[in-house]
C-alpha cells in the first residue's frame, strides 16, 4: 500500500529541499540537463505500439486483393472497405477507454493491456476461412490500436527530459512509418503466393508480443504515480529515468503544477473553460490530419495507383521508401500521357507522404501530449484520438466508393482543399524546450 501525501505539503516540503539543496551562499547551482540516454530504452519499448499501428493500417494494402479472392468477396467495394474500417471501428471504440485505462491501471499496464487483443486478432484473421472472421479479427486489432498511440504518446511526453521530448516524441512516428513500410513490403509477395496474407497477419503477433513482454522491465511514468500519490515510488522511477542529481528539482516542479490531481477528471470538466481549448485545439489537428486523405494512401495506394495506369507493385516500393496532391489530381487527367501519369503519381505520392511525416503525422500527438495539464491528459488525449478514430473510419469506408463515383481528380482536390485548411490553422503554442510543467502554466494559468 501507499500513502497519499497532500500536493500543498509537497510543494512546501519540496520547495525548501529544492532552495537549500541547490543554492548556496545566495549562488543558483546548475545541475545541466539529465542523460537522454537514460529513458531511451523505455521510449523505444513504447514505440512497438505506434509500429504496430503503423503495420496493421498497410497491412491490407498489398493483400486485399488475395484475402477478398480466398474469402469470396472479390469485386465488392463494400466489403473490401469493410475489411479496412473494421479495425478502425475497433480502434475508435479503444480510444474511447484509453485515457480511463491509462489513469486506472497506469501507462505500463496499459500497453500490456493493448498488445493482448492485437495478438488475439492477428491469429483470428490469419486462420480465418471468412469474411465474418476477418472483420472480427480486424475489429480485436482495432481496439489495440485504439488503446496504444494515445498512451505512447502520453508514456514519451512524460519520460523524456524537456531538452530531447520532441525528438522522442517524433520516434512515435518513424515506428509508424517503419511498421507500414514492414507491412507493404513483407506483403510483396501475396500476389503470387498463394495464402501469403495470412504469414503477413501473424507476423504481427511477434511485436506484440515483445511489446507486453519487454514493458514488464520498463519504467512507469512518474507524473502517474505521483497523481496516485505514490511519493516513494515516484522517486524511484526519476532517478532511474533522469539521474538522482535531478529528482528533488523534478518533484517540486510537478507539486507546483499538479496540486488537485488526486481527484479523477469528469468528462464534462473537458467541455468547459479551461480544458475545452485545448481539447478543441487536439480534436481540430487530428481531425484535418485524416482529412488530407494521408490513410487513403496507406489502404489503397495499390487501388490508386492502378487507375492512374501505374503498376502496383512499382508504386507501392516507392510508397514504402517514403510515400503533393497537385500531382495527383493531373495524373488523374485521361489526356495525360502514360509516362507521365506514372512519373506524377509516384512523384505526388512520395511527395505527400514525406511532408506529411514532417508535420501534420508527429506533430498533432506530441504537441497534444505536452499541452494537456497531467490531470486532464489522458482523457483529453482519449476524447482527441476517438476524432481521429471516427474520421479514419469513414475515409477507410467510403475511399473506394467515393473514387468510383467522383474519380481521382475530384477526390484529392478535396483532400488538398483540407490541406490547405489545415495550414490555416495555426490556433497552437510553441512547446520545444519547456517542461511539461511550464508548457501548463502557460496555457491553462488558472488550472
Amino acid at each position: 500500500m501507499y500513502k497519499r501525501v497532500p500536493s500543498r505539503d509537497l510543494v512546501d516540503g519540496f520547495d525548501r529541499e529544492e532552495i537549500l539543496g541547490q543554492s548556496q551562499n545566495g549562488v543558483w547551482n546548475d545541475i545541466g540537463n539529465p542523460s537522454w540516454k537514460r529513458p531511451l530504452p523505455h521510449v523505444l519499448v513504447a514505440t512497438l505500439t505506434s509500429f504496430l499501428f503503423g503495420y496493421h493500417l498497410g497491412v491490407v494494402n498489398d493483400t486485399l486483393e488475395s484475402i477478398s479472392l480466398d474469402l469470396g468477396f472479390s469485386g465488392s467495394t463494400m466489403a473490401e472497405g469493410l475489411v479496412v474500417s473494421t479495425c478502425l471501428g475497433g480502434a475508435f471504440l479503444g480510444s474511447i477507454f484509453s485515457g480511463w485505462i491509462a489513469d486506472g491501471l497506469g501507462r505500463r499496464r496499459a500497453f500490456q493491456l493493448s498488445a493482448l487483443p492485437m495478438i488475439l486478432g492477428a491469429s483470428m484473421s490469419a486462420t480465418t476461412s471468412g469474411l465474418e472472421g476477418m472483420l472480427l479479427g480486424r475489429f480485436f486489432v482495432g481496439t489495440g490500436m485504439g488503446v496504444g498511440p494515445p498512451v505512447a504518446a502520453l508514456y514519451v511526453s512524460e519520460v523524456s527530459p524537456a531538452f530531447v521530448r520532441g525528438t522522442y516524441g517524433s520516434f512515435t512516428q518513424i515506428s509508424t512509418c517503419f511498421g507500414l513500410m514492414a507491412a507493404l513490403f513483407i506483403g510483396i509477395p501475396a500476389k503470387k503466393v498463394l495464402g501469403w496474407w495470412r504469414v503477413c497477419f501473424w507476423v504481427s503477433a511477434i511485436p506484440a508480443a515483445l511489446l507486453a513482454l519487454l514493458m514488464e522491465f520498463s519504467a512507469e511514468s512518474p507524473h502517474w504515480l505521483f497523481k496516485k500519490g505514490r511519493i516513494p515510488e515516484t522517486e524511484e522511477e526519476l532517478e532511474r529515468l533522469f539521474g538522482a542529481s535531478h529528482v528533488k528539482s523534478m518533484m517540486a516542479e510537478m507539486s507546483k503544477s499538479e496540486k488537485g490531481d488526486e481527484l479523477d477528471v469528469k468528462c464534462s470538466e473537458l467541455l468547459h473553460v479551461p480544458h475545452s481549448r485545448v481539447v478543441f485545439i487536439g480534436s481540430v489537428l487530428f481531425a484535418l490530419q485524416q482529412l488530407s486523405g494521408i490513410n487513403a494512401v496507406f489502404y489503397f495506394s495499390s487501388t490508386v495507383f492502378k487507375s492512374a495506369g501505374v503498376p502496383s507493385d512499382i508504386g507501392n516500393m516507392c510508397v514504402g521508401v517514403a510515400l503533393a496532391m497537385g500531382f495527383q489530381v493531373i495524373a488523374g487527367s485521361n489526356d495525360f500521357p502514360d509516362t507521365g501519369k506514372l512519373y506524377l503519381s509516384i512523384g505526388g505520392m512520395l511527395l505527400f507522404v514525406l511532408t506529411f511525416s514532417l508535420g501534420a503525422g508527429p506533430v498533432p500527438s506530441l504537441l497534444l501530449s505536452e499541452i494537456f495539464p497531467n490531470r486532464i491528459r489522458a482523457k483529453a488525449m482519449a476524447v482527441c484520438m476517438a476524432v481521429h478514430w471516427v474520421i479514419n473510419f469513414f475515409v477507410g469506408l467510403l475511399f473506394l466508393h467515393l473514387l468510383e463515383l467522383l474519380g481521382p481528380q475530384i477526390l484529392y482536390t478535396i483532400f488538398a482543399t483540407f490541406c490547405l485548411i489545415a495550414v490555416a490553422f495555426v490556433n497552437v503554442v510553441e512547446t520545444k524546450g519547456k517542461s511539461l510543467q511550464e508548457i501548463e502554466m502557460a496555457l491553462l494559468p488558472a488550472v
